[in-house]
């Protein structure tokens, strides 16, 4: 049995944590999972099941919830189900904001964070990842997701970030991850995309 003591931690740490358990039970086994939330339970559980493990849940106490996966064989997990290369090329992340959505900016840029983060986890890491306008704040000194964008430079993905972009901010000397672009190459690697995916 494995136990995975995820409580304090925010999305989508939980869900990576289990992951990586469920892959080192290496077959039929427990795993065992502590979050403090509820959105943590479901993702947690959407996850587990989807690679063969069949999930239970208790709320302990406030703030603390128990899930057990129980396996009975090695998981699948769905970006090991679907061939990628068969979409026809590599995956190319593009980034136009330092911060994901619309509404709160404060939360948005929590969620730029994590979706980083999330990238950086993937089984199959993208090609390249292209920042553009505001999002080129995020390749730059002082940014939050250094540390996430220059491990993935060191796994070979290719951080491109548009130079018209970081001379219009003044950040161009503030550049720390990854090489300048321009938007000829930004329209050449958008075009020879299999996927693209915009936060």
């Amino acid at each position: 049995m494995i136990e995975v003591n995820a409580i304090g931690n925010a999305c989508p740490i939980p869900v990576i944590k289990t992951k990586k358990a469920l892959s080192e039970l290496g077959g039929a086994g427990t795993v065992t999972v502590l979050v403090d939330n509820e959105t943590a339970v479901q993702n947690v559980t959407k996850m587990a099941q989807s690679a063969g493990g069949n999930v239970t849940s208790r709320k302990e106490e406030d703030k603390k919830y128990v899930i057990t996966i129980e396996m009975e064989k090695s998981p699948v997990f769905e970006d090991e189900k679907e061939d990628k290369a068969a979409r026809g090329g590599d995956t190319v992340v593009a980034v136009s904001s330092d911060k994901m959505g619309e509404g709160n900016d404060e939360l948005g840029h929590v969620l730029i964070k994590s979706f980083i983060f999330a990238v950086s986890q993937l089984e199959k890491l993208p090609k390249t990842i292209i920042f553009y306008n505001g999002g080129a704040q995020l390749t730059c000194e002082g940014s939050p997701c250094l540390d996430d964008l220059k491990n993935l430079e060191s796994e070979g993905v290719e951080i491109l970030t548009c130079g018209t972009c970081l001379d219009y901010y003044n950040l161009k000397e503030k550049l720390a991850v990854g090489s300048v672009s321009n938007m000829y190459t930004i329209v050449e690697k958008l075009n020879g995309a299999g996927l693209i995916i915009k936060p």
